[in-house]
C-alpha cells in the first residue's frame, strides 16, 4: 500500500514542478494536492493501525505524515489564497524532519537507497522554505525543475520497480541515486537561476534622467 503512495507522490511532485514553472493552473493544481493529500494521510493511518504495535513499522509509516500534510495544506491554501509562508516555514520543518528519516534508513533499517531519496526530499522541502517561506523567487524555476524531476526520480520510478519486483541492487541504486541528483541539480543552477536585479534608485525631481 506504501508504494502505491509513493506511485502518486510522484505525480504530485511532478505536477507542481510543473506548477512552478508556470504550466498548470494553480487552481487546478490545488485540486490534485488536495487528493494526494488526503490519500498520504490516509495510508500512513492504515498502516500504522495494521502494525501491531511494531515500533519499526509505526516509525516507516510515520513520515508519510510529512507529506500528507504538505499536499493537504499547499492545496488549501491555492484554492483559498492564503499566503505561502505557512508552507514555507512547515516545509523547513520537513527539511529537518526528512534529515533524520534519512538517517534512520542508513541506520536502522539499511535502507540504502532510500537513505538517499529521504536526502533529496529534504533539499527539495528546503528550496520550498526558501521560495515560500523567504520570499526568494530568483528560485522559482529551478525549484520547479528540481520538483518535477524528483517527481519522477524519488517517486514514480522507485514506485514502478518496487510493485513490479525489480528493485534491486541496494547499494549501487544508491550510489546511483547520489551521483544523479549531485549531477543534475549542480548542472540545473546555472541554467534555471534567476539573480535578481538590483533596483536603481528613483531620480529625485528636476535630476539628471528625470522624466520631462
Amino acid at each position: 500500500m506504501g508504494n502505491v503512495g509513493l506511485l502518486f507522490v510522484g505525480a504530485v511532485l511532478f505536477m507542481n514542478g510543473l506548477l512552478l514553472l508556470g504550466k498548470v493552473d494553480a487552481r487546478a493544481g490545488a485540486v490534485f494536492n488536495l487528493f494526494i493529500g488526503a490519500l498520504q494521510v490516509l495510508t500512513p493511518t492504515y498502516l500504522i493501525f495494521t502494525a501491531n504495535g511494531d515500533p519499526m513499522k509505526i516509525l516507516a509509516a510515520s513520515g508519510i505524515y510529512l507529506f500528507g500534510f504538505t499536499y493537504l495544506y499547499v492545496g488549501i491554501g491555492l484554492l483559498t489564497g492564503l499566503d505561502s509562508t505557512g508552507v514555507g516555514y512547515y516545509s523547513l520543518f520537513v527539511a529537518v524532519a526528512a534529515l533524520g528519516y534519512s538517517f534512520v534508513n542508513f541506520r536502522l533499517f539499511k535502507d540504502y537507497p532510500f537513505g538517499v531519496i529521504w536526502l533529496y526530499w529534504a533539499y527539495l522541502w528546503f528550496l520550498f522554505f526558501l521560495l515560500l517561506g523567504l520570499k526568494m523567487d530568483s528560485l522559482k524555476i529551478y525549484t520547479g525543475w528540481v520538483t518535477a524531476i524528483e517527481g519522477w526520480v524519488t517517486g514514480a520510478i522507485p514506485a514502478g520497480l518496487l510493485l513490479s519486483g525489480y528493485w534491486k541492487h541496494p547499494t549501487e541504486t544508491a550510489i546511483a541515486l547520489a551521483a544523479f541528483g549531485v549531477v543534475v541539480f549542480v548542472g540545473l543552477w546555472p541554467r534555471t537561476h534567476r539573480t535578481p536585479r538590483p533596483t536603481s534608485a528613483a531620480p529625485r525631481p528636476g535630476g539628471v534622467g528625470a522624466p520631462t
